[in-house]
């Protein structure tokens, strides 16, 4: 069986910038927060979108978010798994306060979901060069990784990046990552270095693009290996999802994933893909995780997860958000405690650009999945770095952590 790998941010992370002018600037701005309108707690990873545009972000996991236009924006767009959408007027004056409501989900006779998992998965699969592009695009992306040592901060790094993608009906495409502008703050304290190794980093928009590149895991092959599940039908974008559910079948040699795949059940688009790597033998789930670290190091993995969403714009679906979290102990062999950290690092939309606009990278500037952005970003000192781009806006624990590190 293939073997997918996640690939996640180093902890010492190791990458080349591309140099880019953006056309267009974004002197509008929407700010506001988002909040179950039943409870009154903020959502996180909303999808935000201001109709008639390409632009998009999500928010934050305070629910909070910032979403800029070339152009005065008319109205704002939210929308999350298990939510009605809801789109309203967008006020530029003041802080906006969105409440989503949960969505009510019925379905009548004519309406049950049936037949065998497996079926309908392969259905989907046949589906993917009608349901996705035809033609190359470039993306505008904003990508976030961070790093703790327990609760604190200890790296944090950001970065605007482009993405080209080509046809799904083509076999071999060019499929690449550049990055524009980044920057990045990293703790000072020697106790905090981790020569502890992953890879990742910007070019997981492309690489784990699963419904894109089917051999890393949407294949009859890798399918055999797992007992597929018809779980109950939830609402995505106020359309009925079917909910598949992948177990393992037998122990692999290998460790294998856990995952949840929804598929739109009127046009068998993906609409979102969970898939989190078998903890229960720390072995085999070493062997995927880590590639090297220290002799006196003893690594102990704790969680290993990634989550794909796809948005559906007219008769096409494309990857919008994509998030990775990696989680770990760690200890020196004449230590008696161990320390845990977590990297996790996501990457949303901003922008599309298709026909003359969707100009490929080139190979010379292409970020590739062996580098990293610690090596050519600049440090947290413009407070208008991201003037002119989309971004996920930083929670108030991660504003916080960036202050402290800047004091070290």
């Amino acid at each position: 069986m293939k073997r997918l790998y996640f690939l996640i941010p180093f902890i010492c992370l190791l990458a080349c910038a591309a140099a880019f002018a953006q056309t267009d600037t974004l002197r509008y701005v929407v700010r506001g927060t988002v909040r179950d309108a039943a409870g009154g707690k903020p959502l996180a990873y909303v999808h935000v979108t201001l109709p008639g545009t390409n632009y998009a972000t999500v928010t934050n996991q305070d629910g909070t978010f910032v979403i800029k236009s070339a152009a005065a924006p008319r109205a704002a767009s939210f929308s999350l798994l298990g939510y009605k959408v809801l789109t309203m007027p967008a006020d530029r004056e003041r802080t906006m306060q969105v409440l989503l409501s949960r969505g009510e989900f019925t379905l009548d006779p004519a309406q049950v979901i049936t037949g065998e998992p497996l079926a309908l998965l392969r259905e989907a699969i046949y589906k993917i060069p009608e349901n996705c592009p035809d033609e190359p695009e470039l993306f505008d992306c904003f990508y976030r990784e961070t790093a703790q040592k327990r609760q604190r901060f200890i790296y944090v790094s950001e970065a605007v990046t482009r993405m080209y993608k080509s046809s799904f009906r083509t076999a071999f495409g060019r499929d690449r990552t550049a990055v524009e502008k980044s920057r990045l703050l990293t703790s000072p304290r020697r106790s905090d270095t981790l020569a502890v190794k992953v890879i990742g980093g910007p070019t997981q928009a492309v690489d784990l693009d699963l419904v894109k590149h089917r051999a890393l895991f949407l294949n009859d092959a890798d399918l055999e290996d797992y007992v597929l599940e018809l779980m109950e039908p939830v609402m995505i974008d106020d359309r009925r999802q079917i909910v598949i559910r992948l177990t393992p079948t037998y122990v692999s040699e290998y460790a294998q994933q856990h995952g949840l795949i929804y598929i739109d059940q009127e046009t068998m688009s993906f609409t979102r893909i969970e898939a989190s790597l078998d903890m229960s033998d720390p072995v085999k789930a070493t062997r995927v995780m880590l590639i090297r670290k220290p002799a006196d190091i003893r690594f102990k993995p704790k969680e290993m997860s990634l989550l794909l969403n796809y948005k559906r714009e007219g008769d096409k679906s494309r990857l919008s958000y994509v998030r990775t979290v990696f989680r770990f102990n760690c200890d020196a062999r004449r230590r008696l405690w161990n320390t845990e950290f977590t990297a996790i690092a996501e990457m949303v939309v901003t922008n599309r650009h298709a026909g003359a606009e969707a100009v490929p990278i080139d190979r010379t500037e292409s970020f590739r999945s062996s580098d990293a952005l610690a090596d050519k970003t600049r440090e947290y000192t413009d407070p208008d770095f991201w003037k002119d781009y989309n971004i996920i806006e930083p929670t108030e624990s991660l504003e916080h952590a960036l202050g402290r590190l800047r004091k070290e």
